[in-house]
């Protein structure tokens, strides 16, 4: 995927950053106040929230995220890609900066995962056994596609904003490695 850029919305550098680049794909970290400021212009094929970034014991992201509702909704109408994991905190409006309802439930065990859409589930969790994978919870309402389940309870979804794509997830680990060569397929950059 030489080429293909994703941001990974963040405030410090993390192994994350490391991963996706091992993934064959460039990185860069998009800190909460370069995502809210009006200034900045970068140009993603993926943009990342990684587990946590509701919860302020590890992150302010969620602040920037709400600041930047309207961008992120441009960003997905021209054909971005959002990859977004769990919010790591009992609150259940920590998605509301999406362009669709989606509430979360937080409640960390492993967890027997069943695939209802299976090409996006086998690229998100295919490296991993279905039968015990972490999870951080559930999402109680989704206006999206149910891609894998705990039993009744959605853990990932899907949903199209215009030419772009949302994926929600509560694994609680890095995705497959073939996630983002999967996600990348036929898709350009947007800009953020």
């Amino acid at each position: 995927m030489t080429g293909v850029r994703a941001g990974l919305l963040w405030e410090t550098p993390t192994t994350f950053v490391r991963f996706v680049e091992d993934c064959g794909l460039s990185c860069d970290l998009v800190t909460p106040q370069l995502c809210a400021a009006p200034f900045f212009r970068g140009s993603y094929s993926v943009l990342i929230v990684p587990t946590g970034f509701a919860n302020p014991a590890y992150s302010r992201t969620l602040v920037a995220l709400r600041a930047s509702r309207e961008r992120l909704r441009r960003y997905l109408e021209q054909g971005g890609t959002l990859v977004v994991f769990g919010a790591a905190i009992d609150r259940p409006d920590a998605y509301d900066w999406l362009p669709f309802r989606l509430t979360y439930h937080h409640e960390h065990a492993p967890c027997r995962i069943e695939s209802v859409e299976p090409a996006l589930f086998d690229a998100l969790f295919g490296d991993y056994d279905p039968a015990s994978i972490e999870c951080d919870g559930w999402f109680d309402e989704a206006e999206a596609d149910v891609v894998a389940t705990a039993g009744d309870r959605p853990v990932a979804v899907a949903h199209r904003v215009g030419n772009g794509l949302v994926v929600a997830t509560t694994i609680h680990e890095y995705p497959s490695r073939g996630f983002f060569s999967f996600l990348g397929r036929g898709r350009s950059e947007a800009v953020f």
